[in-house]
C-alpha cells in the first residue's frame, strides 16, 4: 500500500505590516481595531510511505518538514512538539527564543520545555507527572551543558540541525571556567555584518565552508539546489534579509517542498546520519540532542506558567509499562552503539558526561533490585542468611547508606519544587518500573546485541475509551495483560510468603528471637508497600482502596503460614533446626548458621 504524498498551503505568509481587525458594530459586538489579526503561515503535509523505503518514523517526519519548511518559510528556530501536546501558554515561544537571542545566546541549540500532562488522575498512581525528572534532573543539568533533548517541547535553532558547529566552545562554564581556556576556540569564522547580497552570491559555496555556510559536502544535504541555497540564509540571515521577505509559497515552491519530502530523497545523504534527527534508534531525541551537545552546543531549560504545552499520559498501567520499556530500551541502544558517552569528544561538559553515562546505563538497575526485593525474602523461606550476624560496621554502612538516600531525597524535594507525596510515588512507579520494563529492556537489547535481532515495538496508547461521564480515570485501571507483569507479581508473592514463613517459624518456637525476625518483615513490607501502585492497577478500582488487595496479601500470609506449620517434614518436631553431620561417629549442631534469629 502506496500513501499518498501531498502538501497544501492552509494560509499563506501574512503581510510584514499590522494588520487590524474590525472596529465594533452592530453585527460584530467586539472591538478588534487595535488587534493584531494576522494568523502564521499555516501547510498541511502528507508524508509519502513506500514501499522499500523505511520512513524512519517520527525521526523521518522531523527531517521531512524540516526540509519543507526551509523552502516555505526558513524561520531562523524549530518548535517540535509531538501530536498529542497543544500549545496551553502563548507566551511560550517567546519565553524559548530569549534563550537563543540574549547575551552569549548564540551557542544554545535548543531550549527544553517540561513535560505537562491532562487526564492523569489526581493520585498520579502511575507517576506519569514525573516531576523528580522533569524539574530535578533537566533543572540541574542546565546548570552544566543543559538538559537533554526528551522528544517534545523543544525549540530548536535551525542551523543545528543541518550539522553546523557552535561559533565558540565552553566547556567549562561556571563550575569549570579553567577548562574553557583548555578547550575553547573558534570553529568557524563567521562573515562580517557588512556582507551585502551582491557579495553573498558571488561568493563561493565551498564543502568545508570558512564562513560556515555549508559545514558538510553539499551531496549530504541531498539534490535539491533550492533547499541548499536556503541553508546559508538560515546560518546569518543578516546579509540576506530582504532576500528572505521575497519568500512566496507559489507553485514552484510548493513542487520543490513536496520532492524534499519524497521516500527516496535521502537515499546517499547524510540525513539521519550526519545532519537531522538521528535514525535507527527508538530514542531519536536523546541521541539527536547528544550530537549537538558533543560538538559543544549547549541547552536550556525553560519552565514557564501557565504551563507552554501540555501532553496526554498514557491511558493504563500496560501502555505506561510499554512507553517505559521503548525509552528504557532505546538508552541501552546508545549506550551499545558508537554514540555511547564514555567515547564522547572532550567538547562535552565533564558533568553532562556524567549524566549521559547515566541516562543510557540507568535500566541496569533491574538486575540489582530483583535481588534486592526477592534474596531477603527467600532467605526467610531457606534460613541461609547474606549477613549471618550483623556487626558494628554493617550497621555503620547501613546508617551511611540511609543517611545518602535521606539528603538525596531531601535535595530532590526542595530543588524540584514537590511534595513528599509526589516524591514516594516516584520512587514506587522507580520500583515496579525496574522490576518489569528495564529488566525486559535488558533482555531484549542484549538479545539484539549478541543475535542481531531488531526490536519491534508497540506504540503507546493515550486515547480513552470507557465512559469519562461516569468516570473520567476508569481507563487508567483497565486490565490490559502483558508479560511485564509477570516479573512484579512473582516479587508480590515471594515476600508475602517469606514474611508468612518468618511469623510461622516464630510461632512454632523454631526461631525464638522475633524481634531480630520483625526487621526483615518490615523489609519485606516495604517491598510490597512499593508495588502497591502495581498491585491496584491491576485489581482495583479508582477513588476506593481495593479491598480485594488487602483480602488477597491476608490470604496468601495465613495460608502459607499454616501449611508451613502444618505440613510434615518443613521443620523438624521438637520445633529447632538441628543439623546432624557424623565424623567417626561423632554428633553436633550446628545452630549459628541456619538459625540466627
Amino acid at each position: 500500500m502506496v500513501s499518498v504524498q501531498w502538501m497544501q498551503v492552509l494560509l499563506n505568509h501574512p503581510s510584514h505590516r499590522r494588520q487590524t481587525g474590525p472596529p465594533a458594530s452592530a453585527d460584530n459586538p467586539l472591538d478588534f481595531s487595535g488587534v493584531d489579526v494576522r494568523l502564521p503561515m499555516l501547510v498541511y503535509v502528507s508524508r509519502e510511505k513506500r514501499p522499500g523505503h523505511d520512513h524512519q518514523k517520527k525521526a523521518g517526519a522531523m527531517n521531512a518538514l524540516t526540509r519543507a519548511s526551509a523552502l516555505l518559510s526558513n524561520s531562523p528556530f524549530i518548535l517540535n512538539l509531538d501530536c498529542d501536546h497543544y500549545i496551553n501558554n502563548s507566551q511560550a515561544l517567546r519565553a524559548g527564543i530569549c534563550f537563543m537571542v540574549g547575551r552569549d545566546s548564540d551557542t544554545v541549540a535548543f531550549v527544553q520545555f517540561p513535560q505537562r500532562f491532562e487526564g492523569v488522575d489526581p493520585t498520579d498512581l502511575y507517576a506519569n507527572h514525573n516531576r523528580i525528572f522533569f524539574d530535578g534532573t533537566l533543572r540541574a543539568l542546565d546548570g552544566m551543558q543543559g538538559p537533554i533533548y526528551v522528544g517534545t517541547g523543544c525549540l530548536f535553532r535551525r542551523i543545528t540541525v543541518y550539522g553546523f558547529d557552535p561559533p565558540r566552545i565552553n566547556v567549562g562554564g561556571p563550575c569549570f571556567p579553567r577548562l574553557a581556556g583548555l578547550f575553547a576556540k573558534t570553529k568557524y569564522e563567521k562573515p562580517g555584518l557588512e556582507m551585502t547580497m551582491a557579495k553573498a552570491k558571488a561568493a563561493p559555496v565551498p564543502a568545508k565552508g570558512k564562513h560556515g555556510f555549508l559545514p558538510l559536502p553539499k551531496k549530504t544535504y541531498g539534490k535539491s539546489d533550492a533547499f541548499v541555497d536556503s541553508i546559508p540564509r538560515a546560518s546569518h540571515p543578516s546579509p540576506y534579509a530582504a532576500a528572505a521577505e521575497g519568500i512566496v509559497a507559489d507553485e514552484a515552491t510548493i513542487v520543490e517542498a513536496v520532492n524534499v519530502t519524497a521516500a527516496a530523497f535521502e537515499k546517499k545523504t547524510g540525513w539521519g546520519k550526519e545532519i537531522g534527527w538521528v535514525y535507527d534508534t527508538v530514542t531519536e531525541d536523546v541521541v539527536t540532542g547528544y550530537r549537538m551537545h558533543i560538538k559543544g552546543w549547549r541547552s536550556r531549560y525553560c519552565s514557564i506558567y501557565p504551563h507552554a504545552f501540555i501532553g496526554t499520559a498514557p491511558i493504563n498501567l500496560t501502555e505506561r509499562l510499554f512507553q517505559v520499556l521503548r525509552w528504557s530500551t532505546g538508552s541501552l541502544e546508545i549506550f551499545f552503539s558508537k554514540n555511547n558517552p564514555l567515547f564522547g569528544s572532550t567538547y562535552l561538559h565533564p558533568l553532562q558526561r556524567v549524566a549521559y553515562i547515566n541516562i543510557t546505563t540507568y535500566p541496569f538497575t533491574a538486575i540489582f533490585l530483583i535481588f534486592y526485593t526477592t534474596v531477603p525474602a527467600l532467605s526467610f523461606v531457606t534460613g541461609h542468611f547474606i549477613v549471618q550476624r550483623p556487626t558494628t560496621m554493617f550497621y555503620v554502612y547501613l546508617g551511611i547508606v540511609l543517611s545518602t538516600l535521606l539528603v538525596i531525597a531531601v535535595l530532590e524535594v526542595k530543588w524540584a519544587g514537590v511534595t513528599v507525596f509526589e516524591w514516594f510515588r516516584n520512587g514506587q512507579f522507580w520500583m515496579t518500573a525496574s522490576c518489569s520494563a528495564y529488566l525486559a529492556a535488558v533482555c531484549q537489547v542484549l538479545t539484539k546485541v549478541i543475535f542481531r535481532r531488531d526490536i519491534s515495538f508497540k506504540l503507546t496508547s493515550k486515547l480513552p475509551s470507557g465512559d469519562e461521564k461516569k468516570d473520567p480515570y476508569a481507563d487508567l485501571y483497565v486490565v490490559r495483560w502483558t508479560p511485564l507483569m509477570i516479573t512484579p507479581i512473582i516479587i508480590i508473592f515471594v515476600n508475602i510468603i517469606g514474611s508468612a514463613v518468618a511469623f510461622a517459624k516464630v510461632l512454632d518456637g523454631e526461631w525464638t528471637h522475633w524481634l531480630k525476625v520483625a526487621g526483615g518483615v518490615f523489609f519485606n513490607f516495604w517491598v510490597l508497600f512499593h508495588l502497591y501502585p502495581f498491585a491496584k492497577g491491576i485489581l482495583g478500582k479508582h477513588g476506593k482502596t481495593p479491598v480485594v488487595v488487602l483480602v488477597w496479601w491476608a490470604f496468601t500470609f495465613v495460608i502459607t503460614a499454616v501449611l508451613y506449620i502444618n505440613i510434615p517434614h518443613m521443620h523438624s518436631s521438637g520445633g529447632k533446626h538441628t543439623t546432624v553431620h557424623g565424623h567417626h561417629g561423632k554428633k553436633f549442631v550446628d545452630a549459628g548458621y541456619y538459625n540466627w534469629p
